[in-house]
């Protein structure tokens, strides 16, 4: 196979993503050139890190449109240049422009979550605008199994494929979970923005039900402060001093979070996919998941690593969290699984499965 001149337009250079772009690079069979549409992203402070070679920041503003930001690029790269692009998102002048208007004979690729269902009329209008083009791509690259059959619906006659994200689990792999000696406290973890979307409510209810009926635990919250206030007003004056907020925290400290949890918890009412759950597998950790997380549905077998329980239900998660407070060898199995599970999550393993996309196409 020749060497694939291949392009990726994304939004923002975060961590996890840069970690699978990171393995493309390095690879021979692939001449990669990132795009990025802004520096950072206002609501995830990431710690900055020098750009790669292959990586561009290109120059534009954003405006705000039914919530979303929509980026208008300023000055566009030759994307002519390239056989293949891969859009890793509709809300930009670039994006729209190059699904309407390519160059023949270029490949073009739709790499992306799941859409998120709109309440408004308004949302749902700008929505459908957006996503009307992707009917002119080539094929749909989906983050998840969840959103390789929503596309798949939207647009059956498109070839799909899955490849969520892949991070780098080494880290994680490095420090082993603990585990609760008898009649010790189990450490739930949570980890990510501190907001209703995440379902962090629900969350807070649950625990304070579980230490309500005597159990022994702790809830750590890590992730941007934002609702957190709101979200304390459903604890209990008994649960309360059981539940810690370490703060935002650099990725590179998460794993010293992971590995002193039992347990990792994600009961987000959306969630396009997670990476905290890569990141909860590699720290060889069960998982409970709510079924509105995409990754819930590739990375969590339920009762072999972890358990899948009904979004927005606080009765279905603590029964979940109960589950694993009375069974602590479950403890030990479920997370003996994940750690297992994890070594096929790796950037290296994402870049190979981006290798066959990619040969489908040159």
């Amino acid at each position: 196979m020749r060497r694939i001149k291949a392009a990726v337009v994304s939004v923002v250079p975060s961590p996890y993503q840069r970690d699978i772009f990171r393995a493309l690079a390095n690879r021979p069979e692939i001449d990669l050139r990132v795009y990025y549409l802004e520096a950072a992203a206002p609501d995830s402070p990431w710690p900055e890190v020098p750009q790669q070679s292959y990586e561009t920041i290109l120059p534009g503003r954003w405006f705000s449109i039914a919530n979303a930001r929509f980026h208008v690029v300023t000055r566009c790269p030759a994307l002519q240049d390239h056989s293949v692009v891969i859009l890793n998102s509709l809300t930009s002048t670039l994006a729209q422009w190059s699904m309407r208007f390519r160059p023949a004979g270029q490949r073009l690729l739709f790499w992306a979550e799941r859409l998120k269902p709109q309440t408004s009329y308004l949302r749902r209008t700008f929505q459908k605008h957006l996503s009307t083009p992707i009917q002119n791509t080539d094929a749909i690259v989906a983050i998840g199994s969840v959103a390789e059959n929503a596309y798949h619906q939207a647009f059956p006659r498109l070839p799909h494929f899955n490849i969520p994200y892949h991070c780098d689990l080494e880290p994680f792999f490095a420090r082993t979970a603990g585990l609760p000696q008898r009649e010790e406290e189990v450490v739930f973890l949570f980890c990510g923005q501190v907001i209703a979307r995440k379902g962090v409510d629900i969350l807070v209810t649950a625990f304070d039900r579980l230490i309500r009926k005597g159990f022994r635990a702790r809830l750590v919250l890590v992730g941007r402060r934002a609702d957190l206030d709101w979200a304390l007003t459903f604890s209990s004056e008994k649960s309360r001093p059981l539940i810690e907020y370490q703060g935002f925290s650099d990725p590179k400290r998460l794993p010293e979070f992971f590995s002193k949890a039992h347990v990792f918890v994600l009961p987000s009412r959306y969630d396009g996919w997670g990476v905290v759950v890569n990141q909860a597998l590699g720290a060889g950790l069960p998982i409970i998941c709510s079924d509105a997380v995409g990754a819930a549905f590739d990375l969590v077998q339920h009762e072999v690593n972890g358990l899948r329980v009904a979004a927005g239900s606080v009765n279905e998660l603590e029964k979940a969290m109960q589950q694993l407070c009375e069974n602590p060898d479950s403890l030990t199995l479920y997370g003996a699984a994940s750690r297992k599970l994890a070594k096929e999550w790796t950037p290296e393993r994402g870049a190979e499965k981006w290798l066959s996309v990619l040969s489908h196409f040159d």
